[in-house]
């Protein structure tokens, strides 16, 4: 499911934007393709992250994928559940299995990300 709500990288993040705040995390295609996640690192709270940078690491039992920041800004948060159960990431990966939060620095980044038609294209949707 490809939700029309949010942004796309080609590297399987989704956005949220929210007001001056972004919600982050990975696709359902991504968690599928990934399998079953076990551990997660992410960036703290208060990091500067920059738009594609590479942030965190998912574990599965298969490799170890790089996280990249659709966005630039400040990490205002991050979800200590999926810390706690990684496997949120695969069971819901667009609500419960959100990984962080970051202030969005230039609103106009957002619109380098592509749109949920486009991601759907992408994954041969």
């Amino acid at each position: 499911m490809v939700a029309s709500d949010r942004k796309y990288t080609k590297d399987h993040e989704w956005v949220l934007a929210e007001g001056e705040s972004a919600t982050v995390g990975v696709t359902e295609y991504a968690a599928h393709e990934l399998g079953d996640v076990v551990f997660l690192e992410l960036p703290e709270v208060g990091t500067v992250v920059a738009q594609g940078e590479a942030v965190g690491t998912i574990e599965t039992v298969k490799s170890v994928e790089d996280l990249f920041s659709p966005v630039g800004g400040e990490v205002i948060a991050v979800n200590e559940a999926v810390l706690d159960a990684p496997e949120t990431v695969n069971q819901d990966p667009l609500e419960a299995g959100w990984l962080f939060k970051v202030r969005i620095e230039d609103r106009s980044e957002m619109d380098e990300l592509l749109s949920a038609d486009d991601y759907d294209a992408l994954i041969g949707g």
